[in-house]
């Protein structure tokens, strides 16, 4: 509860931590005490009152062609460089380091992250904070460079970098210099032991559908998975998720995602050969037979592709995309369809909401954040740079504006594991979120269902966390 009173303590901490990120009061009262939810305080309407540059915003300088030099992003909205080489200290305040592919394949990705971190810093920041980013060159090595500079910097928490490799190269000089990491992947073999991973992990994606196609009666769920790490990922949790709850597996197949046909694997999901040769069975017995019944079933028959039931009631499609249509699509080719069984769907659909137009698409659920955050969220990046921001670039926002928030602490800045890991967790673009002691990233995820007009909320997300943390 000291956390709570810590926090709540400064208004002017108050009206900082309003824009984009805000505290979720969960566990604490207004004396302290811990009991009754309050309500996360909503300063969105104060947002004209801070002293901030008004949009637009120039975008950071590309920091690839500038490699002897650094680059500090100040609240006010100044990019000064500093000749790295020579070691100069950053400005008076707090320095956070980033790390972002600024080059190499994911380069584009990268910028839009730090445009969103400068976003951030710009909305939220306190006049003590200073990001430092630096160019991982999209390679661990790259990766591990850059965290040396950030070290020799005094950078007093990492966030970043982008990958689960590159995370691993960083993480033993951070541990030695004792400084904590917010990495912006979702890979659990990452975690833990100062390093926390800020992406949207696919486990609790698989929960949170499964948690809701079982509480609409579906118990039993095929899966069709990409047959990389991701896919075993899915696959596994969803045998897990089922067993929670009583429900079953009963099929599973794997296909390249880089391939174009998925006939195989699809017809072998969904039982085709055996329910297409009962129904030819079925008709053979009728042919020949001269009374009425025999030949209405007979013409009945004819009109259908199989007969019996699909092998489950729901079948998971974790893939988005191109290779989501050709999914949807070869399953009413094998005469699997919507209501009868449900298409079910996780975060990468929301990056790819062209899917709606997708028929074979049309009324399947899917977990993923909460997403009225994020629509403002993107209207303020395109007003300050120009251009949408790739999904994955509220990752950073968050995580800037998560950091900003816990520098500005009225008795010292903090980025120790207990601030870091506060039961409380913060609520951001992608709604609420806290990380846990494990290093695990802990999400409310809504339930979405796809309709020809886009995507509909059908169950919003947890706005609290009511239940301690593990």
């Amino acid at each position: 509860m000291l956390s709570c009173l810590r926090r709540f303590s400064s208004t002017r901490f108050a009206l900082v931590a309003t824009v984009g990120i805000a505290i979720v009061l969960t566990g604490c009262t207004a004396d302290g005490s811990g009991g009754a939810t309050r309500e996360p305080v909503d300063l969105n309407a104060q947002r004209n009152k801070l002293r901030k540059p008004s949009p637009p915003w120039p975008a950071a300088p590309s920091l690839p062609p500038l490699a002897d030099l650094e680059l500090e992003i100040t609240p006010k909205g100044r990019a000064i460089f500093r000749p790295g080489e020579k070691g100069a200290p950053p400005a008076q305040g707090v320095p956070v380091a980033i790390l972002l592919p600024l080059s190499g394949p994911r380069g584009e990705l990268g910028k839009a992250m730090l445009d969103a971190a400068q976003l951030a810093v710009f909305e939220v920041a306190g006049q003590n904070f200073i990001l430092l980013p630096y160019d991982t060159k999209g390679t661990p090595e790259g990766a591990e460079e850059a965290a040396a500079r950030a070290m020799g910097r005094g950078a007093k928490l990492v966030l970043g970098p982008l990958l689960a490799d590159s995370v691993a190269k960083v993480a033993p000089q951070t541990r030695i210099s004792d400084i904590n990491v917010v990495s912006f992947s979702n890979s659990k073999r990452v975690a833990g032991n100062g390093i926390y991973v800020l992406g949207f992990a696919p486990d609790q994606q698989v929960d949170a559908i499964v948690d809701y196609a079982a509480g609409q009666g579906l118990g039993s769920y095929g899966v069709a998975a990409p047959s990389n790490g991701y896919g075993e990922l899915v696959v596994d949790s969803l045998y897990q998720a089922a067993e929670r709850r009583g429900a079953v597996v009963t099929r599973t197949s794997y296909y390249d995602p880089s391939a174009t046909d998925f006939s195989e694997q699809v017809r072998a999901l969904t039982d085709y050969d055996q329910r297409r040769e009962a129904l030819l069975q079925q008709m053979a017995a009728l042919e020949g037979k001269q009374d009425d019944v025999s030949r209405r079933a007979l013409a009945k028959l004819e009109t259908l592709d199989t007969v019996g039931e699909a092998p489950f009631d729901a079948v998971v499609l974790p893939d988005a995309g191109q290779n989501l249509r050709t999914l949807a699509a070869l399953l009413n080719f094998y005469d699997v369809e919507q209501p009868a069984v449900r298409v079910l769907g996780l975060r990468a659909w929301d990056e790819t909401p062209e899917i709606a137009a997708e028929q074979a698409v049309q009324g399947a659920w899917f977990a993923a954040p909460p997403v009225e955050e994020r629509k403002k969220f993107e209207v303020r990046f395109k007003a300050a740079f120009g251009y949408t921001p790739p999904r994955l670039a509220s990752l950073a926002y968050d995580a800037t504006a998560m950091a900003s928030v816990l520098a500005q602490s009225p008795a010292a800045t903090d980025f120790s594991a207990s601030a870091l890991t506060d039961s409380n967790g913060f609520r951001g673009v992608d709604g609420i979120f806290r990380l846990r002691v494990d290093g695990i990233v802990e999400r409310a995820y809504a339930i979405h269902e796809v309709t020809p007009d886009g995507f509909r909320t059908i169950q919003p997300a947890e706005d609290s966390f009511q239940v301690p943390i593990n």
